[in-house]
This record gives C-alpha cells, sequence and structure tokens, in this order.
C-alpha cells in the first residue's frame, strides 16, 4: 500500500482490477454498430474544401521549373500553393529540422509533395495536380542503407554503446560466427488513412480535428506554419482507426496543409489522403542492415559480441535519432553480453523518411539478439533454447551494455514456465520424429523470449497531465494527453479513476483529447500510454479526494482514518456510529459547502536518466517481458507454409484489464508476424516505392491466424511502482511474432538434419523460405559429397 495525504492510500496488492466482469472497451459497441465517429464521419460543412498535393516523380533531383497553369484552371480549384505561399515556417519537423511542408528548389524523395490544390472535391482536386508541368534535374541518389554507410551519409551522428572489451575476448572465445543480416520495414496499414479538418474561427485562429498520436505537436506545428501563437490552435483528437506510430510524427503535415488553406480561404478544408498516396508519401519502420561478430563458449555462452546497425532513415532525421538508439538498447534483448560494442549509423537515402512503428527500433534490435543465438545454436549442435536458457539474464549476470541493472528475475522463471505449459520439449521430439520420415513436408518449432524498455528514451517525454471534474450528480469527466487509437487507453484510464475514487466504473467519461484541456502533453508511444496518463488522472482525483476527506473531517467530525468512499458508497466514522451516504449525495454536499470538485494531475517518470556522452545510465523505467512458442509446417517443394500453433505467455504486471491486456498481445503477436512473413516492402532502382496498396503489399488475414492461439498473463505484479503495479502492453508482444520466424528457419534447418543453419530473408515470404531451403538441401548434398571422398580416400 502506499501512503500518501491524509492517510488516503493507494492499493498496489495483486488482483486489484479484479472484479467479476470487467468492462469492455468504452467504444466496442460504437465501433461494431458503426456508432464511433471518426474524422470522415463527421458531416461536411457545405463549403468545404478538399487538398491533393503534386509530387515527385524523382527521388533526388533539381526542380528547374513549374508551370502550374493549367492546374489552376482545373473547373472546381479554388487554391493553389507552393512553399513560398506558406505564411509561416516551411520546416514541419518533429525535433530536428529538413521535413518540409512543401518542397522548394530540389527534391529528397519519389512522392514528396511540391505544390498543393484546394478543391471543391477531392476528385477535382487530384485531377488538377495531374495536369503540373515539372522539369527535374536528376541527381545522384542513395537508396540502400548499406550505401549509406559506405558513403558515409547520415542524417545524424553515429551512437556507440560498448562495456568490457570485446576485441581481446573475441580473440580467446572457443568459437567466433560473423555474418549479416538485412531486416525490412513495415508499412503502419491502420485501417483509418491520414486525415485532417481545419476550421478558422472569427479570433484568426483554427480549429483543428486530427488522426493524431501527437496533438500538441500538431498544435505547435501548425501554429509554426501560420505564424500565429500556439494557443489560438485548439487540436482536438477523439479517436484514430489505428496508429501503430504512423501518426507520432507524420500525422501534422496533413493538419498544418489543411489549416494554411482554411486562414488563406476562410473555409473548412478537409485532407483525407487516398491509401496509394498515404503509402508513397508517409514514412515506414526503418530497414536496418545489421552486421555481427560474435565470440561464444562450447556450451554457446556469449564472452564477445560487436555489432554495426544501420538504419535506413530516409531523407531526414524524423524520429530516426530514438528509433536507432532504441533497436541499439534492444540488441541485447533477453540475453548478457558480458562484453559488447554496439554501434548505431543513422543511414541517409533518398527515400521517404522513415518514421515511428510500433516497438520503434526494438523490433530491429530483437531479431538481431534471435539471429546471433539460432546461429550459435547451429554452430555448437544444441537446442536454440538451451542457449537462450544458458545466456538469458540471471542472477549474475544482470547488467545490460548500458549499465541498466536487470533487477527483476522474470525472464528465466517466465521462459521455464512457458516451456513446460507449451510441453516444448515433447513437441521438439515429435517434431525431430516427424521431420526423420517427412522427405516434403519439414515441422519447425521455436521459443524466444522478449525484454523490452518501457520509457520514452527522450527523458522530457516522460510526463503525463489530466483534468478531472467532478459533477453534483456524482458523475466524473477525464481529460488527458493520451490519445485512443483501439488500444483501450481510456478504458483503462476510466476503470483508474473509479478505483481510486472508490465509485462504479459507469459513473465516469473520458473526454476527447484536446489542446487546450491537456497542454504540452507527450505523444501517446512507447507503450506509455497508462503508466504517463493513468498516474496523471490518479494523482488528480487525489487531490479531490483528499479535499473530500478534509471536508468531511471538518463537517462530520472525524478523524482521517474514519473517511472511505468503496462501491459507491461514502462511509463517515466508524463502529455503531458510522454513517454512509451515497457518493452523489456526498459530492452535492461538498459542493454545497464550496469544496472545490476539479483537480489538475499530472506525473513524471522517475529514477530514469541515460548520459549519451557515456553511453551510460537508466533509460527504461523497468522492463515488460514475454515469451512466445511458435509451430510451422513447411512444404519443400514450394516454401509455401502455415503457423500451427502458438502458446504465448506475457508480462504485464498486475493487469488492470486482463481481456484489453490480451487482446493488445494477440494483435501485436499477429501484426509481429506479418512483419516477418508476408508484410515485403519493395522499392525499384529509381527509389519508387512499388508496395503501394493493397494488392501488392500483404498484411496477415484471419486465415494465417493459427487455430491453436493460446495466451496466458503472467502473474507478477510490477516491483517498480508503476499505475497499479500494472505494465505497458501495447509493443512488447510484436517481437513474440519473432518466434515464427525461427521456427521457420528451424523447419528449413531440418531438411540437413540441423548441421547448418541456412539464411533465411526478412520477411520470411514463401519465396524466401524456399531459397532457405535449397540452401539446407545444397549444403547437405556438399556434405555428403565430402563424406563420400572421405570415405573413398579411406
Amino acid at each position: 500500500m502506499r501512503k500518501l495525504p491524509n492517510n488516503l492510500t493507494i492499493e498496489s496488492t495483486s488482483g486489484v482490477f479484479k472484479p467479476s466482469k470487467l468492462p469492455i472497451h468504452e467504444s466496442a459497441i460504437k465501433h461494431v454498430t458503426g456508432k464511433a465517429e471518426y474524422i470522415d464521419d463527421m458531416p461536411e460543412w457545405p463549403n468545404e474544401l478538399h487538398i491533393a498535393t503534386g509530387q515527385s516523380t524523382e527521388a533526388h533531383a533539381d526542380i528547374v521549373s513549374i508551370n502550374l497553369d493549367k492546374v489552376r484552371a482545373h473547373p472546381g480549384v479554388i487554391d493553389v500553393i507552393v512553399q513560398a505561399d506558406i505564411p509561416g515556417e516551411v520546416d514541419v519537423s518533429p525535433v530536428l529540422s529538413g521535413d518540409l511542408l512543401l518542397a522548394g528548389d530540389f527534391v529528397h524523395f519519389i512522392g514528396q509533395s511540391i505544390f498543393a490544390v484546394a478543391a471543391t472535391s477531392l476528385r477535382a482536386a487530384k485531377q488538377a495536380v495531374e495536369l503540373a508541368e515539372i522539369v527535374y534535374k536528376p541527381r545522384e541518389a542513395t537508396l540502400h542503407p548499406k550505401q549509406s554507410l559506405d558513403r558515409q551519409e547520415f542524417v545524424l551522428p553515429t551512437h556507440t554503446i560498448q562495456n568490457g572489451d570485446p576485441k581481446e575476448a573475441m580473440k580467446t572465445a572457443p568459437h567466433t560466427i560473423k555474418s549479416d543480416i538485412y531486416i525490412k520495414g513495415q508499412e503502419h496499414f491502420y485501417l483509418e488513412g491520414q486525415i485532417s479538418v481545419a476550421i478558422p474561427n472569427e479570433d484568426g485562429g483554427v480549429l483543428v480535428y486530427a488522426s493524431s498520436q501527437h496533438p500538441a505537436e500538431v498544435q505547435k506545428l501548425v501554429a509554426k506554419v501560420l505564424d500565429l501563437p500556439v494557443a489560438q490552435i485548439l487540436v482536438e483528437v477523439r479517436r484514430m482507426g489505428g496508429g501503430f506510430g504512423g501518426k507520432e510524427s507524420q500525422a501534422a503535415v496533413f493538419s498544418c496543409m489543411a489549416a494554411v488553406f482554411a486562414i488563406r480561404n476562410r473555409r473548412p478544408v478537409k485532407y483525407r489522403v487516398p491509401r496509394q498516396d498515404d503509402m508513397v508519401q508517409t514514412g515506414k519502420r526503418h530497414d536496418f542492415w545489421n552486421s555481427y561478430e560474435v565470440g561464444f563458449s562450447k556450451e554457446g555462452e556469449i564472452i564477445s559480441a560487436e555489432y554495426d546497425m544501420v538504419g535506413k532513415c530516409g531523407c531526414t532525421a524524423d524520429l530516426s535519432d530514438g528509433v536507432v538508439d532504441r533497436a541499439m538498447f534492444h540488441a541485447d534483448n533477453a540475453y548478457h553480453l558480458p562484453n559488447a560494442r554496439i554501434s548505431g549509423y543513422r543511414g541517409k537515402t533518398h527515400t521517404v523518411s522513415s518514421t515511428a512503428f510500433r516497438g520503434f527500433g526494438g523490433p530491429k534490435g530483437v531479431l538481431l539478439a534471435e539471429a546471433v543465438i539460432e546461429e550459435i545454436a547451429a554452430t555448437v549442435g544444441k537446442d536454440p533454447l538451451d542457449v537462450r536458457k544458458i545466456n538469458c539474464y540471471q542472477d549474475g549476470k544482470s547488467t545490460t551494455p548500458y549499465g541498466q541493472e536487470v533487477d527483476e528475475n522474470v525472464l528465466l522463471p517466465l521462459i521455464e514456465e512457458l516451456e513446460a505449459s507449451s510441453n516444448y520439449r515433447a513437441r521438439r521430439e515429435a517434431i525431430n520424429a516427424f521431420n526423420k520420415q517427412s522427405p516434403f513436408l519439414k515441422k519447425g518449432l521455436a521459443l524466444t523470449p522478449v525484454k523490452f524498455g518501457i520509457s520514452f528514451t527522450s527523458k522530457h517525454l516522460n510526463q503525463g497531465g489530466a483534468l478531472v471534474h467532478v459533477y453534483t450528480d456524482g458523475s466524473v469527466h477525464v481529460s488527458h494527453g493520451g490519445t485512443e487509437m483501439g488500444q483501450g487507453l481510456y478504458t483503462k484510464v476510466g476503470q483508474i479513476v473509479a478505483k481510486t475514487f472508490g465509485i462504479d466504473f459507469t459513473r465516469v467519461n473520458v473526454g476527447s483529447t484536446r489542446t487546450d484541456k491537456v497542454p504540452n502533453a507527450s505523444p501517446t508511444a512507447a507503450s506509455a500510454g497508462t503508466d504517463l496518463n493513468g498516474m496523471a488522472a490518479l494523482d488528480a482525483v487525489m487531490t479531490i479526494k483528499g479535499r473530500l476527506q478534509e471536508f468531511a473531517m471538518e463537517h462530520f467530525g472525524i478523524a482521517a482514518d474514519d473517511f472511505a468512499i468503496e462501491d459507491d458508497v461514502v462511509k463517515l466514522g466508524s463502529g455503531g456510529n458510522a454513517e454512509e451516504m451515497s457518493f452523489p449525495e456526498f459530492v452535492k454536499l461538498a459542493y454545497m459547502n464550496r469544496v472545490s470538485l476539479s483537480s489538475t494531475g499530472f506525473y513524471k517518470t522517475p529514477k530514469i536518466g541515460y548520459d549519451r556522452k557515456a553511453a551510460k545510465g537508466r533509460p527504461f523505467l523497468y522492463y515488460s517481458n514475454g515469451a512466445a512458442v511458435s509451430e510451422v509446417i513447411v512444404d519443400t517443394f514450394t516454401g509455401e507454409y502455415k503457423v500451427t500453433q502458438v502458446d504465448i505467455l506475457h508480462d504485464v504486471g498486475d493487469s488492470i484489464n486482463s481481456d484489453i491486456d490480451i487482446g493488445q498481445i494477440e494483435g501485436a503477436f499477429v501484426q509481429g508476424m506479418g512483419w516477418l512473413t508476408s508484410e515485403e516492402l519493395s522499392w525499384d532502382e529509381k527509389g519508387r516505392i512499388t508496395t503501394n496498396s493493397p494488392a501488392n503489399y500483404k498484411i496477415p488475414t484471419s486465415a494465417d491466424v493459427p487455430e491453436k492461439f493460446t495466451v496466458k498473463l503472467f502473474e507478477r505484479p510490477n516491483s517498480e511502482e508503476s499505475v497499479y503495479r500494472s505494465k505497458a502492453v501495447g509493443e512488447p508482444p510484436l517481437m513474440l511474432g519473432i518466434s515464427v520466424w525461427c521456427a521457420l528457419k528451424d523447419a528449413c534447418a531440418a531438411v540437413c538434419d540441423h548441421t547448418f543453419s541456412p539464411p533465411l530473408a526478412v520477411p520470411a515470404t514463401p519465396e524466401a523460405v524456399y531459397y532457405s531451403l535449397q540452401a539446407a538441401e545444397m549444403f547437405k548434398q556438399q556434405s555428403i559429397s565430402k563424406q563420400s571422398v572421405s570415405e573413398q580416400k579411406a
């Protein structure tokens, strides 16, 4: 129990949020019935304008000339702007610089906006932009992260983390391996595309409805572009139809464009981006080219590791500094690296600027760690799970390369619990027996863990705000800085408020996220939405509850300990003299006695800090952990495969809403599986993205979800003082999908009896699996040939 002023307490013991019936997602029924209102569902204004932009057809070029006469003359066109027409700043970068609302004298990627059109319909705007006459002078383009490394072209300086002496340790290692792995990115493919509506107001400012994970940033950038004070811009976000990081920084561009036209024309403006334009003009998960050298013992224990990680950042920095840092922080994943050097390069390429995606750079680091384990296991001839357990963080092996202690002993117990509950050993034996007698079908099995740090790696973002009002009928309104994109944040914050007050969940209404209610809010990202905003809401509730307690003590003449609110009933006094009042009755009485029933709340994450110069510190408050066992079956003739069974055990601390958490785990796993199997991003030799629609970019469907899919929660409260001892759940489970990639690799290796670890591309499409199977078969034939020659010589 945590003590607060006036002897009020917050329960933190296990099982706090385990009522007989958990609240469902606050918009679940609205989603299913179609009553949930997204921006494109809002009634259009009679004089509303629609936007389209003219896009670059060159990856890297000077603009020699632009003729927009035919564009302006097209029927329905009301306004056309170029960079010079922007009233304020042209740069709309989230952190550094380089992201331009409209290009000027040169372009940096195919699809970059050069000019914009506002018309009476989207069709008219789209038709008009095709009439532009633009002449380019092309320059040489860099398109691959390996090219950026070779040419030393970076958007930001390189950063290195090091502990021990990896080079000396490498010299003494009994075994070493040296290789590289190219890990492709991922398209966000949110169901609701990028969209914004801007409405001018009578004071010269603008109201913006945005589909954004970062309303405060939208507000700030719209103000910069319009050359107005931030206070004249109001941004509201009720919900998004998915975000996954794609609406953290890059959604602001569309709001800025809509706002410019709204102010210029004094008319409401909608900018709804068609899917194909969205997929061309917005950033993806970063590709990474990772090279590694690892030294290890005969048992497979890692002695030394040297990693070079090159992120494909695109043409500008965007959020790449944090993304590459996060990849570096997770290159150890669940494994102790006693001697390590991890270098992260921010590769500049003439492609759309890569951006945040669920997990930030973490999945690229975790996959590198797991790929290394697979290679080590093949070298020493052991089951990869045994190599994982040898290297796993545990007592005596608990310091990360960046100096943070993994002081919560969760990983190994969690792995071993899943190993037992999934019958891993028995299934391994059965699969080995199947593979020996099956020449054409091969099965694979893998158990992979994840250790994911929770906190923004930029320290200043680890803060949250909230505003709570209690009305005289006992109903409660909550505003906070977090945004709802389907993940259940509003529901969890509502539960936290209800639990802390001691009232029924149905009394609590969580309102739209608005910049006039909670200012300067951090983005809803880094899995920190509940941690930050839940704690801020809790802080506001405790302030109001403290006032109510003081009023009760004075009005009823009771001691502090004789005041309590439980199950909507206010208890006043103790023993036989105790009075009881309903919560609405008591609140109305407090109001009549002039007690303030409103409060702001604030929270900042404690203990964290990272010294970038020393490359040491504590970037994370705690770690979320999990493990997954995936089983696959592969057709060796075609490379086609099916995921037949998945078992997951995931650590969410003391769950606030287990139904929502399990749903998040299931969804994240499938999205991670999609990244590693079917979702293949491709660009042509000119830098044009060729996977630009649902026809050529394949996300997982319900048919890809295994019939046997079990998710269980690891029952252990967070050892850190998070909100009600819960843990973040949004991002970490995505990396459990890596178990599918490892299982496919295991099935391919079965062709040569696991004497060789055949390379497997990321994503592991059926074609990639086929090539991996061929590599295994070739190794097998070469081994047979060598053995035959050896026998002949003998």
